[in-house]
């Protein structure tokens, strides 16, 4: 009863097409029936009317705009059988008669001639009359209509450009200045709460203390404190800045605007800075409020330095109307402004100062632990199975972001839907780390047996000095299946450190060079194979010497910049004698680890041999066929990695042990 009551009082909305049509409808009614409404007279001819005339038959004859004739007939003509039913009626009461007959003659002077002949002859007494008539409405509506239409298009010219430019009032073109923000408050439904933020707990005691403030002011005043202005968000893609942004608008009892940098960003000058001020004028009147400006380097990046022509930067303009609105005269201290950005080192000095963003908040990718609450949180929609172990899975995806292992949980569902299981269980999430890093198995693309016999002794190469070297990632599977743009990988467990040295960097330089060299201890040729293997360990070598300050040449110096200052530049931080000198000592690095890798292949050749036909017979193999080769690695460490019993060829039935996405990545043979 309630819902019908509902839609009863519901009124309809008016659609303004309607009103344009009701007019055009207007319009032509009045130029259409503005003679009157009825039946029409009958049409005739030139000649049968002169033998109308002659009959004496016609009362009356109007000569109308010399082009038409209308023909009245006398009242004995009406009534004959010739004539019957042509006498016009109307609907409405006319003050002139209506014409009996109608017709169009040629020359205007021809006709008068005859006309006045046939009434001489017949000593008629025939009316003659020349009539000039106008349409005063239609003339009106022709003179009008080209107005019409020029206002009718550019109407609608400007409700296109302006359906996406502005907020509020309709979107109409001249509110292309207002404020794009979206308003949370307690009449939105928004569901995210901070239940649904896992991991991230500094960050979160930090934005859930921002919210406080707001709730609570007194708490933290009556002791001298003051509000924060804002807090800033930093941290990669993916860790989940914008997810604890919505966690606010979710938690917050106040009102919260969100909008992304680029809505700022408009191709009329000035708007930008509209619309920035038209965000804090709502804000502060509803204030105590809270606004998230996500991607806020779109608008905050340093100014002058893309700006080399020197000419008016919209986007300049902009940020200096935020700054003056987040630290100005007009500062109002009830609004707080949280933004989240990746680019934290190319925002301008004076966005970052205290004032403006006091607090900054750093988001990091999750360890252990947070990976674990983090998988806690998407597995909670997933029917998964009972026995599904997620330490063992945050065991598996390091250097997963909280969008990476979202993604993961994902493809697993899918996976398992796909093979028509009715739970997702622990294969599932294995073949799914397997395809989002690896990519598509592809055992249909044609590989020559001599290609396959390469690439096997390639990653068992990887695999091989891998196990010998103390400071390596852990070996976890070796394939040469091919996956995404790989031909075969080798993929590895790596050890969460926190800070690296250099025998650690060596060690799996080494490792990354062991493709290549396997295919020069065996073939004494080398291949295009190991591109991604080469590209990996040039970064690795320059880092040494350029970043860390890990070559003994060189010394202890570093030309990183973290400022982002160099990237601008078109000089090097160094001269050309140290350029020289930093090539040689990478090109010396890189070397002296691809002879080391060469001499352990050549010391176990035999076990490289062994090891590349059983990969070559199984395609796929695991830690304990290395075992069996090469026995227990010598270091004593227990690298907990579970690996799988099964090694049957089938590739979906295999464990995947994961190792961090851009490592893996580089592994790729290509």
């Amino acid at each position: 009863m309630a819902k019908e009551t509902k839609n009863i009082n519901k009124k309809p909305k008016m659609n303004p097409y309607w009103i344009y049509g009701i007019i055009i409808a207007v319009f032509f009614g009045i130029q259409l029936f503005s003679g009157g409404f009825g039946n029409e007279a009958k049409t005739t001819t030139p000649a049968q009317f002169i033998n109308y005339l002659q009959k004496g038959e016609v009362a009356k004859i109007e000569i109308v705009n010399k082009r038409d004739a209308k023909v009245y007939l006398t009242d004995d003509a009406q009534k004959s059988e010739t004539h019957k039913g042509t006498k016009p009626s109307s609907i409405f009461p006319t003050v002139t008669p209506l014409p009996n007959y109608v017709f169009e003659f040629g020359d205007l002077q021809l006709f008068q001639e005859q006309i006045t002949k046939t009434i001489d002859e017949n000593s008629l007494k025939t009316e003659v009359k020349y009539v000039t008539e106008s349409n005063a409405w239609g003339e009106l509506l022709l003179s009008l209509l080209p107005f019409v239409l020029i206002i009718g298009i550019w109407i609608f010219i400007m409700r296109r450009m302006s359906g996406g430019a502005g907020g509020g009032a309709g979107g109409q073109i001249f509110n292309i200045g207002k404020s794009k923000a979206k308003l949370f408050d307690e009449n939105t439904d928004v569901k995210t709460s901070f239940r649904d933020v896992a991991g991230l707990e500094g960050a979160k005691e930090e934005v859930q203390e921002i919210v406080d403030f707001l709730k609570n002011p007194e708490k933290y005043t009556k002791l001298g404190g003051k509000i924060p202005k804002g807090a800033l968000l930093v941290g990669p893609p993916g860790t989940g800045k914008t997810l604890l942004a919505k966690a606010v608008a979710g938690e917050a009892k106040v009102p919260f605007f969100s909008l992304s940098g680029s809505d700022f960003v408009e191709m009329f000058v000035g708007v930008g800075a509209s619309r920035v001020r038209d965000l804090f004028k709502q804000a502060k009147e509803k204030s105590p409020a809270i606004i998230f400006i996500d991607e806020i380097d779109a608008i905050g990046r340093a100014r002058g330095k893309n700006n080399f022509s020197g000419s008016n930067d919209e986007r300049e303009n902009t940020l200096n109307q935020l700054l003056t609105e987040m630290d100005g005269f007009g500062t109002n201290t009830n609004v707080i402004v949280l933004a989240a950005t990746n680019r934290a080192d190319v925002l301008d000095k004076a966005l970052m100062r205290a004032g403006r963003f006091d607090r900054q908040i750093f988001v990091d990718l999750p360890d252990i632990n947070e990976r674990k609450e983090i998988f806690e949180v998407h597995l909670r929609p997933i029917k998964k199975s009972d026995d599904l172990d997620i330490d063992f899975l945050s065991r598996q995806t390091p250097g997963f972001s909280g969008a990476d292992i979202a993604n993961v949980c994902n493809e697993a569902a899918l996976i398992a839907a796909r093979n028509g299981k009715k739970a997702v269980d622990k294969q599932d999430f294995l073949d799914a780390v397997d395809r989002i890093i690896g990519g598509l198995e592809k055992k249909n693309k044609i590989v020559t047996p001599d290609e396959k016999r390469a690439v096997a002794f390639h990653e068992a190469g990887h695999a091989t000095i891998s196990w010998m070297l103390e400071h390596a990632a852990p070996l976890v599977k070796v394939t040469i299946v091919p996956r995404g743009r790989s031909l075969g990988a080798a993929w590895y467990l790596p050890e969460e450190r926190l800070i690296v040295r250099s025998e650690q960097m060596l060690d799996e330089m080494c490792a990354a060079l062991g493709g290549r060299a396997a295919e020069k201890v065996i073939f004494n040729k080398i291949s295009t194979g190991a591109l991604s293997d080469l590209e990996k360990v040039t970064k690795q070598a320059r880092a040494m010497v350029t970043i860390y300050g890990l070559s003994d040449k060189v010394g202890n110096l570093t030309y990183y910049d973290s400022s982002g200052q160099n990237e601008y530049g078109f000089t090097k931080p160094y001269s050309e004698r140290t350029a020289e000198l930093i090539d040689k000592e990478i090109s010396d690095i890189i070397e002296e680890q691809y002879q080391r890798a060469i001499k352990i292949l050549e010391d176990n050749k035999d076990k490289l041999t062994k090891l590349a036909e059983v990969l070559l017979e199984k395609e796929v193999i695991f830690k304990d066929n290395l075992e069996k080769i090469f026995g227990k690695r010598p270091f004593g460490k227990d690298d907990e990695v579970e690996m799988p019993k099964n090694n049957t060829k089938d590739v979906k039935t295999e464990e995947v042990k994961a190792e961090d996405e851009e490592e893996v990545k580089d592994d790729l043979l290509k």
